[in-house]
């Protein structure tokens, strides 16, 4: 496993600007950093929820069909591609719209995320599965995406009014950057360098 690749794709796929993300930032300032903590800690909940869901179906789906895991990695490696084209096009809107700074609008806000659903449903076929098995190596991984996608959560709260200028004074080369390192990680993961 290339913990390096792994890791490139989690801090990308959950630090990139998403919808959670940018609501994250809104309420940041918007509203009390108090409030921005109670819908983060919805958002984690969920998201550690679909990570943990997506473990098990997979590690079910690769039981009954064990070569299903390339068919995964194919798929989880095109849309790191997709999602590279996306981040290399992709515009900072202004400011998401507002939304209720509570757990439960946090933790509602991963069910309509279609970019949590893509990464939850690709990070473990395409990184863990290949090389761990045990539901204690997959319940770890889960924990540390989790506590990864926590951390981006953070950074957007604490940080988001800088993080936001930096990235509209030098979004485009941001955008290049960031699209090259997931082309790399989907390069990884399709298992064409092995």
């Amino acid at each position: 496993m290339s913990l390096l690749s792994f890791l490139t794709y989690c801090v990308i796929a959950t630090f990139t600007p998403g919808p959670t993300n940018i609501a994250i930032l809104s309420i940041a300032h918007r509203v009390r950093i108090k409030e921005a903590f109670r819908y983060m800690f919805g958002a984690t909940a969920a998201f550690g929820m679909l990570l943990a869901v997506s473990a098990l179906f997979n590690q079910v789906m690769v039981a009954a069909l064990p070569k299903i895991i390339v068919v995964m990695q194919i798929i989880g490696s095109l849309y790191m591609l997709y999602l590279a084209y996306q981040v290399s096009t992709m515009k900072l809107s202004g400011d998401a719209d507002t939304q209720a700074a509570t757990f439960k609008s946090g933790y509602m806000m991963q069910f309509v995320n279609p970019k949590i659903w893509l990464f939850t449903m690709t990070v473990i076929p395409g990184y863990v599965m290949p090389y761990y098995h045990s539901a204690a190596a997959l319940s770890l991984f889960v924990v540390v995406i989790t506590v990864i996608g926590f951390m981006a959560f953070m950074t957007w709260a604490l940080f988001g009014m800088v993080f936001k200028q930096f990235l509209q004074r030098h979004q485009k080369a941001t955008n290049i950057v960031l699209a090259l390192l997931l082309v790399y990680s989907a390069i990884e993961v399709s298992g064409l360098l092995r």
